[in-house]
Formats: structure tokens, sequence, C-alpha cells
């Protein structure tokens, strides 16, 4: 009877996950209650992402190397990178100029469901202000911490739980890889915007490009890339600051 109840509790992996998870959402919620649009609650987001997972990190005697965060494969996070950019950037490009012509002619409740772009579409190649800046503000503050959280932490201890999966062009993806990408696309929802959910479909490729090479540089690369991709291609389109 001493011996258990000298036992410390610990929550399953799901468990876990899932209590750091709604921990971190909720946090990034009351930033933006008590902030609004300011820089504060990227900054919660940051943090959270970073630490959150330590707690119980700790618990086992992990390192943030045990989650993906590591130089240990960049060649291969590099090669991968740059393939996936090469296939995705033009097969994006000609997506986002074919709903581009198309938005003007939606019905404006579905349009602002869909996009948060509004206006006719007139493509002259632009950058957004303080371009460089916000290279480094992409990678370091946003990619870098989120994909160590979902990707890294989430997807690697959902995997612990449920092993199972099916190798794809050498990435195991199972439950564990399927449920990471819609906690991405629902923590995007801590600003109510339905068209935030498209977040889901990169997230598979994250996800993807994590279990082929075990670590999260790779995709914090690309994640980046396409978050800096689809803002150049919104003020190319569509103007504006």
């Amino acid at each position: 009877m001493s011996q258990a109840m000298a036992t410390p509790w610990r929550p399953s992996a799901v468990q876990e996950v899932m209590g750091l998870w709604a921990l971190g959402f909720l946090g990034i919620i009351i930033a933006f209650l008590l902030f609004g649009g300011t820089s504060v609650p990227k900054l919660v987001a940051t943090v959270g992402f970073l630490y959150l997972p330590l707690i119980p990190m700790r618990w086992r005697d992990e390192d943030y190397r045990d989650y993906g965060l590591s130089l240990r494969a960049w060649r291969e996070d590099v090669r991968l990178f740059l393939v996936l950019a090469a296939i995705v950037g033009p097969l994006f490009f000609v997506a986002f100029a074919g709903f581009a012509e198309v938005l003007p002619h939606l019905p404006r409740s579905l349009a602002r469901f869909l996009t948060p772009m509004v206006g006719e579409p007139h493509f002259q190649l632009r950058l957004p202000p303080r371009f460089g800046e916000w290279v480094v503000d992409q990678l370091f503050v946003v990619a870098l911490p989120e994909e160590f959280f979902y990707r890294g932490y989430v997807q690697a201890r959902l995997r612990d739980a449920w092993p199972q999966g099916r190798v794809v062009l050498g990435g195991r993806l199972g439950r564990a890889f399927w449920v990471t990408a819609v906690l991405f696309a629902l923590g995007h929802l801590a600003i109510f915007q339905a068209w935030r959910l498209s977040v889901f479909f990169p997230a598979l490729l994250f996800g993807w490009m994590r279990e082929r090479t075990g670590t999260v540089i790779g995709s914090s690369l690309f994640h980046a890339a396409c978050n800096l991709y689809v803002r150049v291609l919104e003020v190319s389109f569509f103007g504006g600051p």
C-alpha cells in the first residue's frame, strides 16, 4: 500500500498531449481576449509551444532532441525541403491564381467564409513591407515553435500510444499523424475564422516530413516557406500592406 501511494500519478500519452494542447489553446484565447491583435498572443503561443512540453519531458529525463529538435539529419531535411518546395510551389501558384479569379464571382458570405482576401485580383509580383524581418519572424517565432510542439512533441507522443501505421514514401502515417494534423488545424481557431482550418492540408506534409527524417528542421523550413509564399501571393494578387 505504501509503495502504491508513493508512486506519482502519470497521465497516459494521449491524456498528456490533450491536456497540454488544451492548456496552450486556452492560453492563446485568453491572450487574444485581453490584448487583442497585439504581439502578446503570438508571444504566448511561442513560449507555450516551446516550454509546455518540458513539464512531462522532465518526468522522463528527456530533452528537445528526443522530440526532433536536432540537426542530426540536416542534409536530408534540407534536401526534402527543396524537393517539396520545387513541387508544391508551382502547383500552389496555379491553384491560388485560379481561386483568385473565381473569388470575385462568389457570394460575399461564401467568399468571407473561405478567405480573408477581397477585391479583384491583378497579379504584380510584390513583397510585403519589411519582408526580411518577416522571414526571421516566420522561421523562429512561428514555424519552429509550432513544429516542435505539434510535429515534434504531439505527433511523437501520440505515436507512443498508437504506433500502428502504413509507411508511405519513407514516413509512417498512422492515427497519430492524422490526429496531429487535426489538432494543428483546430489550434488555429483561437482566432475564429473558418478559413484557418485550411492549414490541415499543409500539416499533412509537415507531419510526413517529420516521420521521414525524424526531426522537425525540414518541416520548420517548409512551414515558414509556405507562410511566406502565401503572403507574397496575397500581396501580389490583391495588394495591401
